[in-house]
C-alpha cells in the first residue's frame, strides 16, 4: 500500500521536510516497525540514500521527525492564533475546541503519528528529552492564559487541560471511541465544563 505524504511535502518544500512529512506519515499508517531509511526514501520519492543523506541515523531520522511533528501541530493547534490575555474565557475555550477537534479530524494521521513517537520517546531517553521540549512552547502558552483568567495554580491546570485534550484524542483516534469523533460543539462544552471548574467560572 503507497503512504500518503502530506500536503506539506509538496513541491517546494525543502528535503529534510520532505524526509520527515513522508517519516511521519510512514509511523501512522505502518507504526515504528515501518519507518526505515529505505521506506523514507520511498515515500517522499526521493533517490534512493536520500534520507541516510538527510539523517544518518534512526535516532537524527527520529528527532527530524519530531521537529517536523511539533512544526506541524504548531499550526494545527493554531499558536499564532490563541486569544490575546484579555480575550476572556469564551474566547479561550473556542481556541482550544478548534484547536482539539483539528487534531481529530483533519490532522488524525499525525496525531497517531504523534503517538508513535511518544511511546519510542519512552524507551529512548535522548528523545524523551527531545520530545518534550518541542512540545513547551504551547504548554507555556496555555499556563499564561489560564493564568489571565485568574488561575492560581496553572501548573497543575494546564496539565489537567492536556490531559485531558489527549485523553480526548487518544480515546477517539486509537482507542474504544475511534469510531465516535465528537463534534466541535461537544469539544467546546467539554472544555467549558472543565474550564469552569477549574476557574471557578
Amino acid at each position: 500500500m503507497a503512504v500518503r505524504t502530506s500536503t506539506a511535502a509538496a513541491t517546494g518544500a525543502s528535503r529534510a521536510d520532505r524526509v520527515a512529512d513522508a517519516a511521519l506519515a510512514l509511523l501512522a499508517e505502518r507504526g515504528m516497525r515501518g519507518l526505515t531509511h529505505r521506506a523514507v526514501d520511498e515515500a517522499a520519492e526521493l533517490p534512493p540514500g536520500s534520507t541516510s543523506n538527510v539523517a544518518r541515523t534512526r535516532q537524527a531520522l527520529l528527532e527530524l521527525a519530531v521537529r517536523r511533528l511539533a512544526d506541524r501541530e504548531a499550526k494545527v493547534l493554531g499558536l499564532h492564533e490563541m486569544p490575546a490575555t484579555d480575550s476572556g474565557l469564551p474566547a479561550m475555550v473556542d481556541a482550544l475546541a478548534l484547536a482539539t477537534h483539528r487534531a481529530l479530524t483533519r490532522n488524525r494521521e499525525l496525531t497517531l503519528a504523534r503517538y508513535e513517537l511518544a511511546l519510542e520517546a519512552t524507551r529512548r531517553p535522548e528523545l524523551r528529552a527531545y520530545f518534550d521540549a518541542t512540545g513547551a512552547r504551547f504548554r507555556d502558552q496555555l499556563s499564561v492564559l489560564v493564568t489571565a483568567l485568574g488561575s492560581t495554580e496553572p501548573a497543575r491546570h494546564v496539565l489537567s487541560l492536556v490531559a485531558w485534550a489527549d485523553g480526548l484524542m487518544f480515546s477517539c483516534v486509537a482507542g474504544a471511541f475511534g469510531t465516535q469523533v465528537p463534534s466541535l460543539d461537544e469539544v467546546r462544552a467539554g472544555l467549558r465544563e472543565l474550564l469552569d471548574g477549574m476557574l471557578g467560572a
